[in-house]
């Protein structure tokens, strides 16, 4: 039998109470969503209570305002979340039972949606109340790895988005019948990557601190560079942990067993890889505009 470390006695529950014949449970996975948003929250009160980190010693809004694009942060997050999953995902399954679309409570949340809903929303906030998009895009990317890290240790929590097969020492032997069944031979236990370990470490904690090592060291003073990274840094983390992620059942077949999303014989991409490609190319051209700009704020005229 190969190496393998048992999965702990973890509950996806952090209590529950009973109350008039209902159960009330509090889980792993929201409480990573409160935690993230709160602890993102004040971050980004950090960075604009610190004039001097900013482009003319501007924060591109204040603290009350925070407040009040937190709440579009939220929604986008969670309609795009879940437009995401539908659209991304299972397509042709919610287009045959549209009444379970609102179902969030039943799972399926897609990060990438979620991402674009919060794009959206940002947009929608700035144009209506006449702040600049490139500063503030560049303070939500520094409050969003905390959230990112926090949720993929809810997921290990959940024991759910685990990793391909693997005889590493530090694969992980989940539960369930699902993550037990990888053709191993009869009798033996099936071992798989903590992806979502990978996950959190990549896009959460690493992130995280590039992030804000680039603040500390002035890139806020260039709008929208710190979001590019951002958008960069998450983009190549998600592509790289796909190689060793379960693929999306929807996309396995018989002649597709790797799950590809695009493929020719056998060698091709994931969803999430693909759909981090866009964001690697937003991202570097967001850096390049960046710093771009940057340059010629302090380039002299030379007609003067």
């Amino acid at each position: 039998m190969q190496a393998a470390i048992p999965f702990p006695d973890l509950s996806s529950e952090v209590f529950s109470i009973a109350l008039f014949g209902f159960e009330f449970a509090l889980r792993w996975y929201a409480l990573a969503y409160i935690a993230g948003i709160l602890i993102g929250w004040r971050l980004a009160v950090w960075t604009v209570k610190r004039a001097h980190l900013w482009a003319n010693d501007t924060p591109p809004m204040t603290p009350r305002q925070i407040e009040d694009l937190l709440t579009w942060v939220i929604l986008g997050i969670i309609l795009g979340g879940r437009l995401g999953f539908v659209l991304f995902y299972m397509p042709g399954y919610y287009l045959s039972h549209p009444l379970e679309i609102p179902m969030i409570w039943q799972g399926g949340m897609a990060f990438h949606g979620g991402l674009l809903g919060v794009v959206f929303a940002v947009w929608l906030f700035c144009a209506r109340n006449k702040v600049p998009l490139a500063s503030t895009a560049d303070m939500l990317a520094l409050a969003t790895p905390v959230g990112l890290l926090l949720g993929r240790i809810a997921n290990f929590i959940n024991a759910e988005l685990w990793g391909r097969p693997s005889d590493l020492p530090w694969a992980v032997i989940f539960p369930g019948q699902m993550a037990q069944d990888c053709g191993q031979p009869l009798g033996e236990v099936c071992a798989r990557h903590p992806s979502q370990l990978y996950e959190a470490t990549l896009e959460g904690l690493v992130l995280l601190i590039v992030l804000l090592v680039m603040v500390h060291r002035g890139w806020l003073k260039r709008p929208g560079a710190v979001a590019g990274t951002f958008f960069v840094g998450y983009g190549i983390a998600r592509f790289l942990v796909e190689f060793v992620r379960q693929p999306d059942v929807q996309f396995q077949t018989v002649g597709n067993p790797l799950g590809l999303a695009l493929h020719v014989n056998g060698y091709g991409l994931t969803m999430g890889q693909l759909l981090t490609l866009p964001m690697i190319a937003g991202g570097a051209l967001a850096i390049w505009v960046a710093l771009r700009h940057a340059r010629t704020a302090t380039t002299p005229d030379p007609a003067t």
